[in-house]
C-alpha cells in the first residue's frame, strides 16, 4: 500500500506533464509518424508500426519507421488492401535491432489479414476490452488474433504478453496514442470506445527509475506488476487520465533527448 503522494510530488508531476504534453513534443518523438497522416486507418497502422519499433534511440526509431512506411508507398492502408505476396520482398532486408525482415513480413501479413477480415486494429483491441473494460484483456485478444497469421516462433518476442509478466511498454504506448483525449495536441484520441481511465503507463527503464526516485513505485523489476502498481498510484492523482503523467516521468527521465526501453 502506497502512502498518499505528497503535494510537492503531485505539483511537480502536474508541472512536467503540462510542459511536455505539447505540440513541441512531436518533433523528436516517434509519434511524428502517425501525425503525418490524417485518415484514421493510416494513423493507427503507422502508429502501431512506430510503437512496435519504439525501443532504442528515438532518432533511429524515427528513421527506421520512415523507411518502413516508405516501403509501403507512404500509404499503409492502401498498401495492405492491394498487396500481393510478391510485394513483401521489399521488406526482406528491413532491420531494426532484433526486428528483422521475416518479422516485418509477418507483421504486414497479419495487418493485411486484420483489415481484409473487416476487423482492423481498433476492433481487435475493442472486442477484448469490452466485456470487462480491461486493457490487459484487450492486449490478450489482439495478440491471439495477430498470431493467427503464419509466423516464425522468433516473432513472438515482438508481441508483448502481459500474462507472462511483460510490461508491454510499446503496446501501452500505442494505446496511449490512439485512446487518450489530448488537450496538448500529441495523442490522437481516435479510439473513442476505450476509456483513457483504463489505460496503463508505458513503463520503460527511464519512467521506472524516475517513479522509484519519486516514491511512486516500489517494485524493482520493470514488469506487468510494476506497470499495474505505478498506474494505480497515477490513477489516484487523476482517475480519468492517469497516463498523462507519462509525459512528466519521460521528461524527467530522459529530458528532450531520447526514449529507450
Amino acid at each position: 500500500m502506497h502512502p498518499p503522494v505528497s503535494d510537492t510530488i503531485k505539483n511537480l508531476l502536474e508541472e512536467k506533464a503540462r510542459e511536455y504534453n505539447s505540440p513541441a513534443f512531436i518533433e523528436n518523438d516517434p509519434i511524428q509518424i502517425p501525425h503525418s497522416f490524417s485518415d484514421p486507418e493510416n494513423i493507427e497502422i503507422s502508429g502501431f508500426l512506430a510503437a512496435t519499433l519504439a525501443w532504442g534511440r528515438r532518432d533511429i526509431i524515427i528513421r527506421n519507421t520512415l523507411d518502413l512506411i516508405g516501403r509501403m508507398d507512404n500509404n499503409p492502408i492502401e498498401f495492405l488492401r492491394n498487396m500481393e505476396e510478391k510485394d513483401l520482398q521489399a521488406f526482406s532486408d528491413f532491420k531494426h535491432r532484433t526486428f528483422n525482415g521475416e518479422d516485418c513480413k509477418f507483421f504486414i501479413r497479419s495487418l493485411r489479414n486484420l483489415y481484409k477480415n473487416g476487423k482492423g486494429l481498433y476492433s481487435t483491441f475493442l472486442e477484448g476490452y469490452n466485456p470487462r473494460h480491461n486493457i490487459k484483456d484487450a492486449i490478450h485478444n489482439f495478440r491471439l488474433e495477430f498470431l493467427k497469421t503464419d509466423h516464425l516462433q522468433r516473432s513472438h518476442k515482438h508481441l508483448a504478453n502481459p500474462s507472462l509478466g511483460s510490461a508491454a511498454k510499446r503496446i501501452n504506448l500505442f494505446l496511449r496514442w490512439m485512446v487518450r483525449k489530448d488537450e496538448g495536441g500529441v495523442d490522437f484520441g481516435i479510439w473513442t470506445g476505450i476509456d483513457a481511465a483504463d489505460l496503463y503507463i508505458p513503463l520503460d527503464i527511464h519512467t521506472g527509475n524516475v517513479a522509484r526516485q519519486l516514491g511512486l513505485l516500489n517494485r524493482k523489476q520493470n514488469d506487468w506488476k510494476a506497470t499495474e502498481e505505478l498506474t494505480e498510484v497515477l490513477r489516484e492523482l487523476d482517475p480519468d487520465d492517469p497516463v498523462r503523467f507519462d509525459y512528466a516521468l519521460f521528461g524527467m527521465g530522459v529530458s528532450e533527448s531520447k526514449r529507450d526501453g
